[in-house]
């Protein structure tokens, strides 16, 4: 059975319409990368699956578990942790509170067990050093990390990552790319929305293209990255030839 789930799941705001019957699954351990142009659906995508938004129709169901009535709370309780293309730290509360709320509160951990998870999520994500520093004073790099670990820290069997490699340089693009293939070396799934295309290219087996809230693509990453109908609607036929992979 599959680790999460979606059958006809579609969204209209007003006319606009970011979810078109889409349908697709995501075992354990997978990971799958979404790309298309920007108001495509992708994150209303992801906020559907969260719990921020609720569908028109279809269905989502997460380990057997059907969402449609599931507060946000209760799905990353269930093992759904989610990062954010702007990244919502507590700015006034120091790093490591941030990881400890998140384990406390999505991992439902007490004592010295969150202590431990939340010092274990900033270490697999390199900000442990900046443990004591007030989340509000950290540069964009590091504001990544800790979204990053604060997901991490609610033990989830799935990452939502949304253009977490948005804004960094190669080099930190690199670095983090590490970090993500590292955690799915362990059995967490992802499903990352990206830009930045080489940076899924070099971590997920399977890649969607959506469009006007629909899948127009759905594959072996190289494959639909060099289909005709990727290139003419997201890349318009250029980026293909500047990948490095």
């Amino acid at each position: 059975m599959p680790l999460l789930q979606l059958e006809g799941v579609s969204k209209k705001f007003g006319q606009v319409v970011v979810g078109q019957e889409i349908t697709f699954q995501l075992d354990e351990g997978a990971a799958v990368g979404i790309v298309g142009p920007n108001g495509a659906g992708k994150t209303s995508l992801f906020a559907m699956i969260s719990g921020d938004v609720k569908p028109d129709a279809g269905e989502i169901e997460y380990d057997g578990h059907k969402l449609a009535h599931l507060s946000q709370a209760a799905r990353a309780r269930l093992g759904i942790g989610r990062t954010y293309q702007v990244p919502r730290p507590f700015e006034h509360m120091t790093v490591f509170e941030n990881a400890l709320l998140a384990a406390q509160q999505g991992a439902r951990t007490r004592g010295h067990a969150s202590y431990v998870l939340a010092y274990d999520s900033l270490s697999r994500t390199g900000v442990a050093d900046f443990a004591n520093v007030s989340a509000g004073s950290l540069a964009l790099m590091h504001r990544k990390r800790l979204e990053l670990a604060r997901a991490l820290a609610m033990r989830p069997r799935i990452l939502l990552l949304d253009e977490i490699a948005g804004g960094l340089t190669d080099l930190e693009v690199n670095d983090l790319t590490s970090i993500i293939r590292g955690l799915r070396a362990e059995g967490i799934a992802v499903l990352w929305i990206e830009h930045v295309v080489r940076a899924l290219l070099s971590t997920v087996d399977r890649l969607l293209c959506l469009s006007s809230g629909a899948i127009i693509a759905d594959g072996d990453p190289k494959e639909v990255m060099a289909s005709e109908a990727v290139r003419s609607i997201y890349l318009g036929g250029k980026i293909i030839n500047t990948l490095n992979v």
